[in-house]
């Protein structure tokens, strides 16, 4: 009985202390979730959100709210998700919708497990990155990119001992499409900048790193140091950050890293060999695009096994690639870099001949084999070339000691039938174009431009369906367009300029390219009359067929041509010397990826029909094209006259119409063209007064000589019906002027002459008058010689 009442009262004992730790856990857990919940709250206050993203942010359940993570069982919140969902600069439009702004409250210290945070694509409008960041000691990530942060990074990041990702990048205009340059404020960019970078090495935890465009211009050598005391660190982005100077040697103690950018750095100079390192045998991705490095690629650069992406254009390098590739021994694969998908070399000082090792790549993939620009490479095509199914190759634009790739192309060319992109353009390439190229049946872009080429275009290109951009300009090609481009329904651009082609430019053309942007033909036997079916071509840009043996009137229907006749246009870049020829005009951003890939090719919303045997008076029509902004007309037989609806083509550059049969006079409304910067009516017959107002005025004689009939500036042939008004206002003032001298000279002549004869007459008339007189005088004289002894008596000359 005794026992029973003893464990009775243990009993109870521990159900009163259960109880009571029950009733104050469960109030403990009450107050940290009002506490997190209230942190959430206050956050979200502060946060401008246009497109109601944090709609869900209501009710006691905030573990279920968007962008919130929370830890099982016990609720505190672990993870802040909030990065615009719309990263991509192309995606500008619902980036900006879904864009986060406002301040960040400090609320954000109360979540005491947080470890997750980020904020990344959104907008702060070039606020500070706050203080308060340091203050999540738990954080074990923290990413900011392109959140519009400025000034400089705080140091008591350091505080953050936890931390495996720091993401502080920004973003840079060149990878924003340039169609939203205008639309984009200063805020999407960060403007974020290091005075001093030591706070990172209490980071030991690091992993990622990325810091592309943030300014360490003021750490100068430090970051290498800093970075070789992160033992944890895998991947470092610090790619345009306006490091400069020579890499120090050490660089490179980094074993575990598999992710290397520091593309971008101008400034950044030393030997490539200094830089790479042979321990790093994890690494995936090395870009060291658009730096000042030199020496030759290291042949150490095969222990490189799990490589992926590499990148060494845009450098100094020179000297020839390496022959034989070590580390065949290290990998398990025989082929040197087994794993290598793409590989950039462009833009160096590279020699000699393409190692056959280049022909073991088996996984490069699209457009990624490039030398172009490398000056040196060649002489010919290697002969493994015909081995690859996969390859993407560009060659343009090489060298070998001075002479450019010189030989012919190789049938083989057709058996890589993945190719799609052929670039073999600007080299010495000669012989006749392989129609074996038909076999590479998903080829977008092929360009043989600038090379020797000969021969007849082979009919089998037109069964090329895919292409989008095909060039075969400044070759000596001959014949006739085949008709089997009718088949090329795809097709962007058509640069066929400078070459022998002759016969009349065919009419299936306005049918066939609907989606033609760059018509050239410029430069070739063409003749016949211009089709009327090109104003079907409706996204047409550019129309140039000019040095030809074109004749008869310019078609009216060229009015239909729907892009030029746009009047907003999407206007990138303009040049500065807008010029007559076509490399020297105005250069507009239009789509289409084959577009993308033509970097050297200016897009020109303009006509230039030049150096032909065009006649017909001047088409009045060609003032409806309102986006028109080029017009090339010179060198024809053209009459009429210029018509005063020219003033309509309001964004109008450059204007030539040189050489022809024009009469007239020079409309006065050409004087509200306010864009033109370029304008040729020489050599015509114009005739009457130069308009020499408004923009007129700011050219010179040169655009208006060869016109014997006109007059007027800047020219120096003064007109001589000048405006009857002031030319009877000259001649009545001449006229009354005349009249007012004759009396003006007559009146003085008499008034001398009363005031000698009249004293003469008097004084001869009265004696006693003369000889008073002439005593006054005599008396005046004495006085003057008198005062004259005495001052010399008084002042006598010193010797």
């Amino acid at each position: 009985m005794e026992k029973i009442s003893i464990l009775g009262f243990i009993l109870a004992i521990l159900y009163f202390i259960t109880t009571e730790l029950a009733c104050n856990g469960h109030t403990r857990i009450d107050n940290n979730v009002q506490s997190e919940q209230k942190a959430l709250i206050d956050f979200k206050s502060g946060l401008k959100d246009p497109n109601n993203r944090l709609s869900s942010w209501k009710g006691s359940n905030y573990c279920y709210w968007q962008g919130i993570s929370c830890e099982n069982g016990t609720g505190f919140v672990i993870s802040i998700e909030l990065h615009n969902p719309y990263p991509r600069e192309n995606e500008y439009e619902n980036w900006s919708s879904m864009n986060l702004s406002g301040e960040i409250s400090p609320s954000l210290i109360k979540l005491k497990s947080l470890k997750y945070l980020d904020l990344s694509f959104n907008s702060f409008k070039a606020m500070p990155i706050p203080q308060f960041f340091g203050s999540l000691k738990n954080l074990i990530y923290l990413n900011l990119s392109g959140a519009g942060f400025s000034g400089s990074i705080p140091s008591n990041l350091r505080n953050l001992s936890s931390l495996q990702y720091l993401d502080l990048s920004s973003k840079y205009l060149d990878d924003i499409d340039s169609k939203y340059l205008y639309e984009i404020d200063s805020e999407y960019f960060n403007n974020l900048f290091v005075e001093n970078i030591e706070w990172m090495t209490d980071l030991v935890f690091l992993k990622y790193l990325g810091m592309n465009y943030v300014n360490l211009s003021l750490v100068g050598s430090r970051w290498v140091e800093v970075a070789n005391k992160l033992p944890s660190l895998t991947e470092l982005h610090l790619g345009g950050c306006s490091l400069f100077g020579s890499i120090p040697l050490g660089l490179g103690e980094l074993p575990n890293l598999q992710y290397l950018d520091l593309s971008s750095n101008v400034n950044l100079s030393g030997s490539i060999s200094q830089l790479l390192r042979k321990n790093w045998k994890k690494i995936e991705f090395l870009n060291l695009h658009g730096n000042g490095l030199h020496g030759s690629i290291p042949s150490f650069i095969g222990n490189f096994c799990n490589l992926k992406y590499l990148d060494l254009s845009d450098n100094l390098l020179n000297g020839s690639l390496p022959e034989i590739i070590q580390g065949l021994e290290t990998c398990s694969s025989k082929s040197p870099l087994p794993n290598l998908t793409e590989l950039y070399l462009y833009n160096n000082q590279l020699m000699g001949k393409l190692p056959n090792w280049l022909g073991e790549l088996k996984n490069l993939r699209v457009k990624t084999l490039d030398f172009s620009n490398s000056c040196h490479l060649g002489p010919s095509f290697p002969a493994w070339l015909q081995s690859q199914k996969n390859l993407q190759l560009n060659l343009s634009h090489n060298q070998l000691q001075g002479n450019r790739i010189i030989g012919t192309i190789p049938d083989s060319i057709g058996h890589i039938t993945s190719l799609e992109v052929i670039d073999f353009s600007r080299n010495n390439l000669t012989g006749s174009i392989p129609s074996a190229i038909n076999n590479c049946s998903g080829l977008f872009v092929l360009d043989l431009g600038n090379n020797n080429l000969s021969g007849i275009i082979p009919k089998s290109l037109g069964q090329l369906q895919s292409l989008q951009s095909l060039h075969l300009n400044h070759n000596k090609l001959l014949g006739e367009l085949p008709s089997s481009f009718q088949n090329l329904t795809g097709l962007d651009v058509l640069d066929l300029s400078y070459n022998r082609l002759l016969g009349q430019v065919p009419a299936w053309i306005g049918v066939a390219f609907v989606n033609l942007v760059i018509l050239n033909l410029r430069s070739n036997m063409f003749s016949g009359r211009l089709p009327s079916r090109l104003s079907n071509l409706s996204s047409l840009h550019v129309l140039d067929l000019a040095q030809n043996n074109l004749m008869g009137k310019i078609p009216i229907t060229l009015v239909e041509l729907k892009a030029m006749a746009q009047e907003k246009l999407n206007i990138y870049k303009l040049n500065e010397n807008v010029g007559s020829s076509y490399e020297e005009r105005l250069v507009v951003i239009s789509k289409g990826q084959s577009l993308e890939y033509t970097k050297t090719l200016s897009l020109v919303v303009g006509i230039d029909l030049s150096d032909n045997n065009l006649s017909g008076e001047f088409p009045q029509e060609i003032t409806k094209l309102f986006g028109l902004v080029v017009l090339n007309l010179s060198r024809n037989h053209i009459t009429g006259q210029i018509p005063e609806s020219i003033s309509m083509l309001r964004q109008l550059l450059s204007l030539d119409l040189s050489s022809n049969k024009l009469s007239g006079t020079i409309p006065s409304s050409m004087a509200s063209l306010s864009f033109l910067s370029y304008l040729n009516l020489s050599n015509n017959n114009f005739s009457s007064k130069i308009p020499f107002i408004g923009q007129m005025t700011t050219f010179t004689e040169l655009a208006f000589v060869g016109n014997p009939d006109l007059c007027g500036a800047p020219l120096t042939t003064k007109c001589q019906d000048e405006d009857p008004n002031k030319r009877q206002s000259v001649v009545s003032d001449k006229n009354d002027g005349g009249y007012v001298d004759q009396w003006f000279y007559l009146s003085v002549g008499l008034g001398f002459a009363m005031g000698i004869l009249v004293p003469f007459f008097v004084l001869a008339t009265r004696k006693s008058w003369c000889e008073a007189y002439f005593d006054f005088v005599d008396e005046i004289v004495k006085w003057l010689l008198r005062g004259r002894a005495t001052y010399a008596k008084n002042h006598p000359r010193r010797r």
